[in-house]
């Protein structure tokens, strides 16, 4: 599975962005995908995760009630709407793939990452 993720761009505070990502290649829809970024300076965090049939949903904590992840595996693509944007929400934005868990928040699940995509968020 190739993973290709767009969407991200400059925004100010309190603005909007919705992060695609989209998937190439055979078996998609085996896949619960999920999305990580990484500021500059800091390690890569878990940021929100969807189950293959898009029943389950995680978010840390930062971003509840904010950003919400969704897929169309008819459409092999999986999103990120973010909402409310902050500073702190500044970072490079992954797509990823995992099989397996219960646990999407681990990185080490993960089988396949995407290329990412910069979001950056002016006060």
């Amino acid at each position: 599975v190739q993973l290709q993720a767009s969407g991200g761009g400059l925004v100010q505070v309190g603005g909007s962005l919705r992060l695609s990502c989209a998937a190439s290649g055979r078996g998609f829809s085996n896949y619960g995908m999920g999305w990580f970024r990484q500021a500059p300076g800091k390690e890569r965090e878990f940021v929100a995760a969807i189950t293959v049939r898009g029943d389950i949903t995680y978010s840390e904590d930062s971003v509840k009630g904010r950003f919400t992840i969704s897929r169309d595996n008819a459409k092999n693509t999986v999103y990120l709407q973010m909402n409310s944007l902050k500073p702190e929400d500044t970072a490079v934005y992954y797509c990823a793939a995992y099989q397996g868990t219960i646990r999407p928040d681990l990185e080490r699940y993960y089988k396949y990452r995407g290329q990412g995509t910069q979001v950056t968020v002016s006060s």
